[in-house]
């Protein structure tokens, strides 16, 4: 069952209006000998208990308590206060006597303030004020006075009704996140208990007897790591289709524990709809049997076109660390949220480059990574830097300022 923070406040008005009501009646046969007609205060009397009646169970609940039912309420309430004048002498009415509605009328405002915030409550209160110094004609020092409570009453419990909606929405969304995460956990165990050490069993023994059976193991220590990788973050790579294009795969709408849901990114570099990218969903495929990559625990979110290049040059890094590196090169990926940058360490255990190489390479016609990979972080206002050394691997860094990518963000819709 949904617990609602707000039905108690609906509850509360169902009561008072009841209360309200008898009060109100109470004060019509009171006075009811002093009324100039007092025949038309009793047919307004006799019109607001019918009402009142009649919409008891429209204020039980804020499904049933429509826009047209609050509008209806102020306006009984607003016609009484106006036929004041009416039924009522003029000198009771100086004297500070109670509208026909009376205190009845707080609870149309508060219908307001409930249904729709603190605004719908100032605006409603605000008509209540204005047919009161109608009735009254003009501000009177009492009358000032209660206007007042009213505005700030139908205000205030707007503001808190606000404020209550909000902590349920956390709520709920903590609550999500919680049995997201338990699920996710439960399957880490079971998968644990099961398929990876199968595939790590396939893997050591594929390798121990050499062949085919090699390639069967290195196939099956792959899929071990993605699967790790799966139940551990929930970043799934994409997949190809039977016609040979990448699928978006279904994430099941969980939220990641860091964030709210971030769209997934779909295949090439920007998304139709030009919104936020998880640029951890984009870098995540790369993760294999010789390649590891470490992410941060919530969403790494960038321009879905920056996000797109900039997995596009770490692709081209590990291009480069496939072909100059050798197959046996072991790689790292680390993906790094800065305040003010996204950082990805692209760094391998290969041979190293020689000083010198990358400017030989780019005079020889090399473009690989003059266009590949510094053309690209140039265009979206980062830098790349390379660190290596003979014999002790390469590193490289691709650094993308967060102010420089949502320029390269705007520069790009505006050209489109």
């Amino acid at each position: 069952m949904r617990m609602s923070v707000e039905q108690p406040l609906w509850q509360a008005l169902t009561a008072y209006r009841v209360l309200t009501l008898l009060y109100a009646l109470g004060l019509c046969v009171y006075s009811f000998d002093d009324y100039d007609h007092p025949v038309g205060a009793v047919v307004y009397m006799a019109v607001l208990t019918l009402w009142t009646a009649l919409t008891f169970r429209m204020v039980a609940s804020a499904e049933r308590c429509t826009r047209r039912f609050l509008v209806g309420d102020l306006s009984i309430a607003v016609i009484g206060i106006l036929l004041t004048p009416l039924v009522d002498s003029h000198d009771r009415i100086a004297e500070g006597t109670p509208t026909l509605p009376s205190i009845w009328t707080m609870g149309a405002v508060l219908g307001f303030a409930i249904k729709g915030g603190w605004r719908w409550g100032a605006s409603a209160s605000t008509v209540v004020c204005a047919a009161n110094v109608i009735e009254r004609g003009g501000f009177a020092q009492d009358t000032i006075h209660m206007l007042s409570l009213v505005w700030v009453a139908s205000v205030g419990i707007g503001y808190v009704v606000e404020v209550a909606r909000a902590s349920e929405r956390t709520l709920a969304r903590a609550l999500r996140i919680e049995a997201a995460t338990r699920e996710r956990e439960r399957l880490a165990r079971d998968i644990h208990d099961s398929v990876l050490q199968v595939l790590a069993m396939v893997q050591r023994r594929g390798a121990a007897i050499g062949g085919e059976a090699a390639e069967l193991g290195r196939m099956a220590g792959e899929q071990e790591i993605a699967l790790r990788t799966l139940v551990s973050t929930g970043l799934v790579a994409r997949q190809r289709t039977g016609d040979g294009t990448e699928a978006v795969p279904d994430r099941g709408g969980l939220p990641d524990a860091g964030g709210p849901p971030v769209p997934p990114c779909l295949p090439g570099p920007e998304r139709s709809d030009g919104g936020p990218c998880d640029l951890r969903a984009l870098l995540a495929p790369h993760a294999g049997s010789r390649v590891t990559f470490s992410e941060p625990g919530a969403p790494v979110l960038l321009p879905a076109g920056v996000a797109g290049e900039l997995a596009a040059a770490v692709g081209a890094a590990l291009d480069n660390v496939r072909v100059h590196a050798g197959e046996d090169a072991h790689a790292w990926i680390l993906l790094e949220d800065e305040p003010d940058a996204v950082m990805v360490t692209v760094r391998d255990d290969g041979p190293g480059i020689p000083e010198g190489r990358l400017a030989d390479a780019e005079a020889e016609g090399r473009l690989g990574v003059a266009l590949s990979i510094r053309g690209r972080l140039r265009d979206l206002g980062g830098t790349a830097e390379w660190i290596s050394a003979s014999g002790q691997g390469t590193e490289v860094e691709l650094t993308v300022p967060k102010a420089s990518a949502k320029k390269a963000q705007q520069k790009g819709e505006a050209a489109r």
